[in-house]
């Protein structure tokens, strides 16, 4: 893992409204790190995520990814907002899956995951088909390629979304309570990807997740959100067995007792 970080948070505020999400938030990210972020419901882990993602802006401070500034771009010796182009061009860097999966359901399959890098990459309709082919297979749907959303399975359905976020070839995965729209039965099928992506491909993760225990199996790092702050972060086995702040403690505790 480099000591580089990929992803920083620099004093940032984020409000709705009258309701403060961050306020001076700070946080990062290394180059290749896997960060699971753990929390209460409206703790701000998914704002975080979508703050990232742009779809989302912020009302103060700073955001870096991959050594250039999200929000802002330099102009004329200082930093002024960031032009749609500056936003597009950043989005390049990360690749999002969502709690629900957002499929074009009157694509295929294998078109759900071309359309993208055809369109905004530039990639040729071979280039993207053999890359949507090998992503296929490496989330298990081989066969599912000229299948339309509608006839999978909720599974298979989110492997699909980690296929399309992966086609686009992302220096950064974001990947937002991806488990939480499923039936139990099927949780662990989209865990498993995850965990081959995490041993195999090794590249920078941050996942939002109510999977504790596997949150605990595949990070780097957990952090615990409370109140748009981060209550305490450290390494996952010592979050997990011997966490030191007592908020911290009875959210563990409601979960895995």
């Amino acid at each position: 893992m480099s000591s580089h970080p990929i992803i920083e948070f620099k004093n940032v505020s984020k409000r709705f409204g009258d309701t403060s999400i961050f306020n001076d938030f700070n946080f990062s990210v290394k180059e290749n790190e896997i960060v699971s972020i753990i929390g209460p419901s409206g703790s701000g882990k998914s704002t975080l995520l979508r703050i990232l993602m742009t779809l989302e802006g912020i009302d103060g401070g700073y955001i870096n990814v991959n050594g250039e500034s999200l929000w802002h771009m330099p102009w004329n010796g200082s930093y002024v907002p960031a032009s749609n182009k500056h936003l597009h061009k950043m989005r390049d860097h990360l690749g999002m899956v969502f709690q629900h999966f957002n499929l074009f359901p009157h694509m295929t399959v294998k078109r759900n995951i071309t359309e993208a890098p055809m369109r905004v990459k530039g990639l040729s309709r071979s280039e993207a088909e053999k890359n949507a082919e090998d992503l296929l297979e490496l989330v298990g749907l081989a066969d599912k390629a000229d299948s339309y959303p509608n006839d999978l399975s909720g599974g298979q359905k989110q492997r699909v979304g980690i296929a399309r976020a992966l086609a686009m070839r992302p220096s950064i995965l974001l990947l937002d309570e991806i488990t939480s729209a499923l039936d139990p039965e099927l949780v662990d099928e989209v865990l498993d990807v995850i965990r081959n992506l995490a041993k195999e491909q090794r590249f920078t993760m941050l996942l939002v997740t109510h999977e504790m225990y596997f949150a605990r199996e595949v990070s780097d790092r957990v952090c615990f959100f409370d109140q748009g702050r981060i209550v305490e972060e450290g390494a996952p086995e010592d979050i997990f067995t011997s966490p030191k702040e007592e908020r911290t403690k009875a959210f563990l505790n409601a979960y895995l007792n």
